[in-house]
């Protein structure tokens, strides 16, 4: 993927105004303040395409980007204390419902704090994941303020703290440092592997039948 291709499309507020799944996805999300912009920025290398924000739970919106044909949705950040109760709820219908939606969903990129323990929020998130079945991954931000002695005893509690966690991709990843993002454009590359491997079998498909078309259509012809 060329990610100087990246393009913004557009931001919605609520589920009903999402743009139909006429894309393979890969989704962003994680508490409010987990580094959710400053990851996309530095995937993209970017300044500007994500808003970072210095208040938490600045982005209410789902917002679109694509390069290459794969759409990128950067999902609200759940958890901020600091709004009301229906600003709460607006996050939490425009999440689900984004989910809920019948979406060529590849990946989820689920953003952990590497820090601290996951959140009930957190755990609350990959659980639904885990339900619902949706691939996803585990990205520890901000992996840069640890030393290496800490970074070991996260990674070992993170085993107790994650459900399924022998099952959970994860990766440590700083968007000061640029640890991580070749491993989470490494995924990328794989869907994107899939996708072309995808179209080439639909193509080829077609192709066939359009020629059982035509032979049907020839022997009709014999016939009459």
């Amino acid at each position: 993927m060329n990610y100087h291709n990246v393009q913004f499309e557009a931001s919605y507020g609520t589920s009903s105004q999402l743009p139909p799944s006429d894309l393979p996805e890969i989704a962003f999300a994680g508490r409010s303040n987990v580094g959710k912009s400053s990851m996309i920025n530095k995937l993209f290398n970017r300044k500007g395409l994500a808003r970072v924000s210095a208040v938490p739970g600045k982005t209410a919106t789902i917002n679109f980007f694509h390069a290459d044909g794969i759409r990128f949705a950067d999902l609200p950040g759940y958890g901020y204390a600091k709004v009301s109760k229906g600003e709460k709820r607006r996050w939490a219908e425009l999440i689900e419902g984004y989910f809920a939606q019948d979406r060529d969903l590849r990946v989820v990129f689920q953003l952990i704090d590497m820090r601290h323990p996951p959140t009930a929020d957190d755990l609350t998130m990959i659980d639904f994941l885990i339900d619902r079945e949706l691939p996803f991954v585990a990205v520890l931000t901000k992996a840069d303020k640890l030393s290496k002695k800490q970074r070991e005893e996260r990674l070992a509690a993170l085993e107790r703290e994650l459900p399924c966690a022998d099952q959970i991709i994860k990766i440590p990843f700083s968007a000061e440092t640029g640890e991580g993002v070749d491993a989470v454009k490494a995924i990328v590359a794989e869907i994107e592997r899939d996708c072309a491997e995808e179209a080439r079998e639909e193509a080829s498909r077609a192709s066939m039948d359009a020629r059982e078309a035509e032979k049907d259509a020839g022997g009709y012809a014999d016939d009459m």
